[in-house]
């Protein structure tokens, strides 16, 4: 297999802003490495449709969730299929690398690029590969504009992302402390009585799953995912029967859901009791499309997204995509 490679590089994530001239010279000067910094989503347009004119063996993404949810983005709106894709390989540098910590490949720089290269060549690459369907935002009015990402939600976890987005979290912590400063201040929001109200009436939103609609008006918390791991053991999903998931993962609670702190601790903790499963607050599977009408926004991979014209989001399991992980 050849080792031709294309860089994303993201100039601006977390860790790549630490970055001096020797990092980026050592990654320039090795063989059969593209390396590409769009700093626009016009240049990264760009970017996409020179790739699809060369003949490559992986594209290579240096940052964090957000950047290669807008490369996934750009290269599904390109109109490449989705089945010529070359494989891709996450190097993490983001301010949040969920997708890196599921599907990464793990090292960074030169020597990740190196590696990889050597292993394209062995044939030891195509045995490390692991495959997940991004979910596919649409909305109407915004045909042509589907985003791709991997962990998205509303309602707390929304208000969260805003709570995380404030200068005082983003400039005082690292990314893991930023992740317990987060979560502190949104318990805090729920143990003060003039606050909390707020956060359990939840938000008003009508969902249909795969075409079955969910008879709660009002939701304190959805998320879903195309990942299978999180970080820390955190797992808030489960299956009945467990098993493989051919589609998303998602969890819908309730408003005003019942024993909350207790059910927070478990999930945190990856694990889902019975007494959890059984509740009708608490609600999770899998399923191939989430239908969302509301007119609050979605947030995926850190992203703030509006509804669309008829206030609605669709939600699908997208294309197969090929990750390679060291």
């Amino acid at each position: 297999m050849p080792d031709h490679l294309a860089l994303i590089y993201n100039p601006f994530s977390r860790k790549n802003l630490k970055n001096g001239p020797d990092y980026l010279q050592s990654i320039q000067a090795l063989p059969n490495v593209l390396f590409y910094a769009p700093d626009t989503h016009v240049a990264l347009q760009a970017v996409v449709e020179d790739l699809r004119t060369r003949k490559l063996s992986c594209i290579v993404v240096d940052g964090g969730d957000g950047t290669v949810g807008k490369v996934l983005s750009a290269l599904y709106a390109s109109g490449w299929s989705p089945q010529a894709w070359p494989p891709v390989a996450v190097i993490p540098s983001g301010n949040t690398n969920l997708i890196a910590a599921d599907v990464g490949y793990g090292k960074r720089g030169a020597e990740a690029l190196r590696t990889l290269q050597t292993e394209l060549r062995s044939g030891q690459a195509v045995r490390k590969v692991k495959q997940r369907c991004p979910l596919v935002v649409r909305r109407t009015g915004q045909e042509k504009a589907d985003v791709l990402g991997f962990f998205g939600g509303m309602g707390a976890f929304a208000r969260g992302i805003g709570i995380a987005h404030q200068p005082a979290v983003l400039k005082r912590y690292a990314h893991d402390m930023a992740v317990v400063a987060t979560l502190f201040m949104t318990v805090m929001q729920l143990l003060l009585p003039r606050q909390r109200d707020g956060w359990l009436a939840g938000t008003p939103a009508r969902l249909t799953y795969d075409g079955t609609p969910d008879q709660s008006p009002n939701h304190f918390l959805v998320l879903c995912t195309a990942l299978n791991t999180l970080p820390y053991g955190v797992w808030p999903f489960w299956r009945a029967g467990g098993g493989r998931c051919d589609g998303m993962h998602y969890l819908d609670v309730a408003a005003y859901p019942p024993a909350l702190m207790r059910a927070v601790w478990t999930l945190l903790r990856g694990k889902a009791p019975e007494w959890l499963r059984r509740s009708r607050a608490y609600q999770s599977g899998a399923v191939q499309t989430l239908q969302i009408q509301t007119d609050e926004n979605f947030v995926l991979d850190g992203e703030i997204l509006e509804p669309g014209e008829n206030a609605d989001f669709t939600i699908q399991a997208g294309p197969a995509v090929s990750f390679l992980y060291a």
